[in-house]
C-alpha cells in the first residue's frame, strides 16, 4: 500500500497547474446516460474517474481515451496517465441497467447513474454506494423525487430497483441542498415529459458546469447556480465538445500549501469567483493574494492570525478544505474554531494532526484549535480524501519526516499531488507503506 513520506520545512515556490475539476466531471460523465456522443477535455486522470469510465462501460457505453482504448488500457498507475487531454463517448449495441455493487461500493457518487438511467432507459438497478467515510450522505431526497416524478422504488438485499412508464416533470423542494441530488434530479429532467422545478437546489460551480454542458448539447436548463432550477424536457440530446472546469478543492489546497510555506506560488488555470470563500479565509488570516486573469499570486503568512468559521454549502466555505484549512489554524497566533455543518464523522484527521503536535479539541460539530503549535512529524492514518490532503499539508510544515499512509484516499480526488508538491519545492515521495 502507498504512502507519502515527507519532510518539513521546505519552502514553495513556483507556478502549478490546477487540473480539471472531480466533482464537476463525475457528474458530466454519468449524463452520458442519457444517450448520444460527446468528447471532454481537462478531465482529471484520478481513480474516481476510471472508476466511473468502468462502470459506464459495464453499462453499454463506448468510451475511448487517448492514447488507447479504455479497455486496452493496462491497469490504473497515478503516475502514468490513462490519457491525455480527451474522451470520446458514445452509445454502445446494448442498454444494461445494473450498477454492480463491485465497482459502486468504493465511490459515493456512483449513485449519479440512477437519474440518468431511469430517463434513458426507464429502469435502473444500482447497488447502494459506499465511498469515504465521512457521515451518512442519504439518498432519501433522490429517491424521492424520483418518485414524484412517476418512478416505482424498491430497496432490498443492497440494491435500489427503480423503473417508470416514462419520468413526468414536477415540484420538486428539497429540504437540503443536496449536490449530488441536485445533479441527479436535473439529469433525469433534462428527458422527462414537461417542466421540473427544484427548489432549494444547491449552488456549487459544478452543477453549473454540469448544466453548461447539458445546455450545450441542447438541454433547457435555467436557474443554475441559483436556489431554484427549472428544465424542460427535451427528446434527445446533441453531440458536443466541452473542457471541464478547474478543480477549485484541488485549487484551495494549494493556496494553503502556499500560505503555510510559500515563498511565492502561483495557480494557474483558476478562476478567482468560485475561490472567494477560502480567499476570504486566508486574507483574514493574513495571507496577500495577487489575482490575475486565469491565475492567483500567494505567498505565505507570516504570522497567521486564528479565526472562527462554520462549513457551508456553497458560496459558504467549502466542507472539503475544512481539513486543510487545521494545520494553518494549528500554527496561527491566537484560538481558531470550525463548525462543521455539512456531514458528521468529518474529524477523524483532527487525532492524527494532534499526534504531529496540534492542539484541536472536538466537541460535537466543532472543532477548537489552540493555536501557536509547532507541529512534529510522525506516522499518520489518512481515513478520507480531504484527510489526506489536510495530513499531507501538516507535514510539509512540520519538523522532521511525516509518512502519510494509506493515501489511496488522496489518489481519489488529486491528480499527482505529490509530483506537483515536489515541482514547487517541497521534499515529498510516494513510497510503499514497509519501504524502510
Amino acid at each position: 500500500m502507498d504512502a507519502f513520506r515527507i519532510v518539513g520545512g521546505h519552502p514553495l515556490r513556483g507556478t502549478v497547474r490546477i487540473s480539471g475539476s472531480k466533482n464537476a466531471a463525475l457528474p458530466i460523465l454519468f449524463s452520458s446516460l442519457l444517450g448520444g456522443s460527446f468528447s471532454l477535455s481537462n478531465v482529471p486522470c484520478l481513480r474516481d474517474v476510471k472508476t466511473t469510465l468502468l462502470l459506464l462501460e459495464q453499462l453499454g457505453l463506448k468510451i475511448s481515451v487517448r492514447p488507447e482504448p479504455l479497455a486496452e488500457s493496462k491497469g490504473f498507475d497515478h503516475n502514468e496517465p490513462i490519457w491525455s487531454d480527451l474522451l470520446e463517448i458514445s452509445e454502445g449495441t446494448t442498454s444494461p441497467f445494473e450498477a454492480p455493487y463491485d465497482l459502486v461500493r468504493t465511490m459515493r457518487a456512483s449513485v449519479l447513474c440512477l437519474g440518468p438511467l431511469l430517463a434513458r432507459r426507464k429502469r435502473a438497478r444500482v447497488s447502494l454506494p459506499g465511498g469515504c467515510l465521512i457521515g451518512a450522505r442519504p439518498i432519501d431526497m433522490h429517491l424521492k423525487a424520483f418518485e414524484r416524478m412517476g418512478a416505482r422504488i424498491t430497496i432490498h438485499h443492497g440494491y435500489i430497483d427503480a423503473e417508470t412508464d416514462g419520468l413526468e416533470g414536477s415540484e420538486i423542494s428539497l429540504p437540503y441542498p443536496t449536490v449530488t441530488g441536485t445533479e441527479n434530479i436535473m439529469m433525469a429532467a433534462v428527458l422527462a415529459r414537461g417542466t421540473t422545478t427544484i427548489t432549494n437546489a444547491a449552488e456549487e460551480p459544478e452543477i453549473v458546469d454540469l448544466a453548461n454542458f447539458l445546455v450545450a448539447r441542447g438541454a433547457r436548463i435555467t436557474g443554475a447556480g441559483t436556489s431554484t432550477i427549472r428544465i424542460v424536457g427535451v427528446e434527445r440530446l446533441d453531440p458536443v465538445h466541452y473542457s471541464v472546469m478547474f478543480d477549485r478543492i484541488e485549487a484551495g489546497t494549494f493556496l494553503v500549501a502556499a500560505a503555510l510555506l510559500g515563498e511565492e506560488v502561483t495557480i494557474r488555470e483558476v478562476e478567482s469567483s468560485p475561490l472567494s470563500s477560502i480567499l476570504d479565509v486566508l486574507k483574514a488570516m493574513g495571507a496577500e493574494a495577487e489575482i490575475h486573469t486565469g491565475a492567483i499570486t500567494l505567498g505565505a503568512i507570516r504570522r497567521p492570525r486564528g479565526l472562527s468559521l462554520r462549513t457551508l454549502p456553497y458560496p459558504g466555505f467549502p466542507t472539503d478544505m475544512q481539513a486543510q484549512i487545521l494545520p494553518l489554524m494549528a500554527i496561527a497566533e491566537g484560538p481558531s474554531s470550525v463548525v462543521e455543518t455539512v456531514f458528521e464523522n468529518r474529524f477523524t484527521h483532527v487525532m492524527e494532526m494532534n499526534r504531529m503536535g496540534a492542539n484541536i479539541e472536538i466537541h460535537g460539530s466543532q472543532a477548537m484549535v489552540r493555536g501557536g503549535s509547532r507541529l512534529e512529524g510522525a506516522a499518520v492514518m489518512a481515513s478520507d480524501l480531504r484527510a489526506s490532503a489536510g495530513l499531507v499539508l501538516a507535514g510539509l510544515i512540520a519538523e522532521g519526516e511525516t509518512e502519510v499512509r494509506r493515501v489511496y484516499h488522496i489518489d481519489r480526488g488529486y491528480e499527482a499531488i505529490e509530483k506537483k508538491l515536489e515541482a514547487l519545492g517541497a521534499r515529498i515521495k510516494r513510497i510503499q507503506e514497509d519501504s524502510p
